[in-house]
């Protein structure tokens, strides 16, 4: 019987809890399960990819099936198919990513008919999160301790005072 491998993909600048919580949820769905910071060209990053892994590896050490893999400058069905992965994991936290990923989702399976994307709603508790706003909230002194790892909030911080 061949393995269940998936990928999720994402730009993880920074990683959230939010992020974390479909990584745990989807490792319980795959035999194997790769995590990968992607490249996004719309974006402006403040982390490396090597920061990035870190942040995120410190926080799934105990997830034994999933490993992080350097997927920048690479399309996510490329990375897919040379990991040998048949699923894409994509999440949603509200209705207006609905649009945005059942977009992606549409042009994933033409580059690559043969993988199927696996969407997962956010946690109630996570839906209103995201890396964009947690850069905005702490650049501005707020408190962002309930929704990033510890040692990504106080990454973020620095980051945004050197500036």
């Amino acid at each position: 019987m061949s393995q269940k491998v998936g990928l999720y993909a994402g730009s993880f600048d920074p990683i959230t809890n939010g992020h974390l919580d479909i990584i745990r949820r989807s490792s319980k769905l795959f035999d194997k399960l790769y995590v990968a910071p992607m490249t996004n060209t719309s974006k402006k990053y403040l982390f490396s990819y090597e920061e990035k892994k870190s942040f995120i590896e410190a926080e799934i050490n105990d997830l034994k099936n999933v490993t992080v893999v350097d997927g920048k400058g690479e399309l996510s069905t490329k990375l897919a198919q040379q990991l040998g992965a048949g699923f894409m994991v994509r999440s949603m936290r509200n209705p207006d990513d609905f649009g945005y990923e059942s977009g992606v989702a549409s042009i994933n399976k033409v580059l690559n008919k043969n993988i199927e994307t696996i969407f997962l709603l956010a946690n109630d508790r996570y839906a209103t999160i995201s890396s964009s706003m947690m850069k905005e909230v702490a650049k501005f002194g707020g408190d962002i301790s309930e929704f990033v790892p510890p040692e990504v909030a106080s990454a973020l911080i620095d980051k945004l005072r050197k500036d």
